[in-house]
């Protein structure tokens, strides 16, 4: 197929109140009126078309196109393509209903159900989310695939948008059931239930990402005339009540705004990033402390991720001091093996992991998604080999493992009660944030394998690929078949000699590591978390051979080293416990809320007895890649597995030893 993708832009290249959480009235009695009375502002804020974007703080690294990035067959293509026929199976128009209603225009079909419209999930407001999403998708999945029909149906969402905006004479764009007058009430500071900025931002996304990654003019303009309504709008809040505001779950708004004024250069909206940035939890952050305790986790990340964003912005370094924080805190303290973190979707203390984490809402998968988009963005300020390794061991284990193999759907909560099983959406009746962020999770595989700067190529993820570096005329081809196997092949395509520091990550899980090219050994590792560098003059058709060392270890739960999981490099092995008691689809559900209560039947999971070490040394492989198996404590055997691997049967990714 034709590639008709023009390059993109280098962005891809104390609020305890979550979505279920009420507002608190913040004053301002004439604001509601005067909200309702805004004028239409102009399709480009004044200034905006003719403004030079500012001067950012330049990244040390810069990410590949994902247009540059084309997958080979692996799991990571076939999650790919599972999403993508996904995609495309949905009804932009069915989405697209309530804002069509909403702009006093007739739908063109029913509502989907679930989260878009159910009455049970009325109070949380999250109607018209999903587009956002299916948006981002769309706009992803064109990026990486460059298969237009991705791009077509990406287009009609803007273009239905643009009508939807031009019918009702304002910038505001939603689809919630009582129309604007909620987002003025929830502004005006009236008590309002749900998230309303929280659904609003994944349209502002799904809108920006349409923007750079399709390059539609149209979806700039119906983003800039989003963005100038927020600004009309919020501007007669005082930053009291704006910060009151934010104590309700409001997405990554900073982020947003941050990103439109480095591509307009408009002030207003460097203002509005900042003013959406909540100094409740940027405070105690910049300062190094740890206040995350009971805090809802991914009403806090998409606010991280805009601190970064807003840095790079602004170069105010207080954001960046809190990002990098944060980071360490959930990454190192704060996650357990899989990568995920948290309890019913909140931040416990440190201390009481061993209450925590045999429930079965465990890991919500969103907040996975976001904590790889800030680890790829600290990545890129400050390229450490701690992120890749974080953000490799998120990948497989909390990611790629979220996928049902067979409809392509995904998991809310990735909990870790023994004997439990992943529970799947529906692809027509759920919807749920976490339905959202899979629409994007497997669409770009591609954007955190290579990473560039002037002088050097980064190999962060062991990923079958080709890499298309147009600037140098070079092409590397990665063929893997990690983590069946601890190794990997780098084949250079060159129009000419090339001098460049290939520099490959050694994983902190691998003991030592080798290089060789050509057949010859010209480096060797014994430093795990970091990266070998082979700085040469490459020549067309250099091979590249990577060895690195894997090993069944035992991690213990911080705080609780009598309970432990059991990885083989970055691969959470899971014991295979079977299907006993579960009845076939009993495990797609529509409403997870009822996590934990579904196929709740007794059952007695085997236990495991001795050191963790001891054990670790006695599971021994099978004659299948990355089959295992291992003794209970009654001398039984369990058949260990990749994390990633498990569906559809009970499974146990931590073990209580006796």
């Amino acid at each position: 197929m034709e590639d008709n993708r023009a390059p993109c832009c280098a962005r891809h290249a104390l609020g305890r109140p979550s979505r279920r959480a009420f507002m608190a009235p913040i004053g301002g009695a004439g604001l509601m009126s005067a909200w309702m009375a805004l004028t239409p502002v102009p399709l480009f804020a004044a200034g905006v078309e003719d403004a030079v974007a500012p001067a950012a703080r330049p990244p040390s690294l810069a990410p590949f196109d994902l247009a540059d990035v084309t997958l080979l067959d692996s799991p990571f293509l076939v999650a790919q393509q599972r999403t993508g026929a996904y995609l495309l199976s949905l009804d932009p128009d069915r989405l697209l209903h309530g804002y069509l209603v909403n702009a006093g225009l007739q739908p063109k079909a029913p509502v989907y159900g679930g989260w878009e419209s159910e009455a049970i999930w009325a109070d949380i407001h999250c109607q018209g989310h999903t587009l956002g999403h299916l948006l981002s998708g769309c706009a992803l999945m064109y990026r990486s695939t460059g298969d237009r029909r991705f791009r077509q149906r990406a287009d009609y969402i803007v273009e239905q948008l643009a009508t939807c905006q031009k019918k009702s004479g304002t910038g505001l764009l939603c689809a919630f059931p009582e129309g604007p007058k909620i987002v003025a009430a929830f502004i005006a500071g009236e008590k309002v239930s749900g998230v309303p900025w929280y659904t609003l931002h994944k349209l502002f996304a799904g809108l920006r990402d349409a923007n750079d990654l399709t390059g539609s003019a149209t979806a700039r303009g119906v983003l800039i005339r989003f963005a100038d309504w927020a600004v009309v709008a919020t501007r007669p809040l005082s930053d009291t009540q704006f910060e009151t505001m934010l104590d309700v779950e409001h997405g990554g708004m900073n982020e947003v705004m941050a990103d439109l004024y480095l591509t307009t250069g408009n002030a207003d909206y460097a203002a509005l990033a900042r003013r959406f940035s909540h100094k409740a939890i940027l405070a105690p952050l910049a300062r190094s402390r740890d206040h995350l305790d009971g805090l809802h986790a991914n009403t806090q990340i998409p606010k991280i991720i805009g601190f970064q964003r807003v840095h790079e912005a602004t170069g105010d370094a207080t954001y960046r001091d809190a990002a990098a924080f944060f980071w360490r805190t959930v990454a190192h303290s704060r996650s357990f093996a899989s990568g995920g973190h948290g309890d019913l979707e909140h931040f416990f203390p440190v201390a009481d992991f061993d209450k925590h984490v045999f429930s079965a809402k465990g890991s919500e998968t969103c907040g996975q998604y976001n904590m790889l988009k800030l680890t790829r963005m600290l990545f890129l300020q400050d390229p450490q080999a701690d992120y890749a390794d974080f953000y490799e061991r998120t990948l497989y284990n909390g990611i790629l493992a979220s996928q049902d193999p067979d409809s392509g759907m995904v998991t809310y909560f990735q909990g870790a009660r023994p004997g439990y099983m992943k529970l799947y959406s529906t692809p027509i009746d759920s919807f749920w944030c976490c339905t959202g962020t899979g629409m994007e999770n497997h669409a770009k595989y591609g954007d955190s394998i290579y990473f560039r700067d002037d002088r050097s190529l980064f190999v962060n993820l062991f990923i079958p690929s080709v890499l298309s570096w147009k600037d140098k005329d070079a092409t590397v081809t990665q063929t893997t078949a990690f983590p069946e196997e601890p190794t990997t092949r780098l084949r250079w395509k060159l129009a000419r000699p090339l001098a460049l520091a290939l520099k490959l990550r050694h994983p902190k899980w691998s003991r030592t590591a080798s290089v060789r090219v050509n057949g010859t050994i010209v480096a060797q590792s014994d430093r795990p978390g970091s990266y070998i560098e082979v700085d040469r003059t490459w020549q067309d058709g250099d091979v590249v051979d990577m060895a690195l060392t894997m090993a069944v270890a035992a991690v213990p739960l911080p705080s609780a080293p009598d309970i432990v999981a059991f990885t083989y490099g970055p691969v959470v092995l899971a014991g295979a416990l079977g299907k006993e008691g579960l009845a076939p689809g009993a495990d797609i559900i529509v409403n997870e809320r009822k996590y934990g209560a579904y196929n709740d039947t007794a059952f007695v999971p085997p236990r495991l007895a001795g050191d963790p070490e001891t054990i670790a040394r006695q599971v021994r492989p099978t004659d299948k890649p990355l089959s295992f198996t291992i003794a209970d404590s009654e001398q039984r055997p369990i058949r260990l597995v990749p994390y990633y691997r498990i569906a559809h049967e009970r499974y146990a990714t931590y073990w209580r030893i006796g």
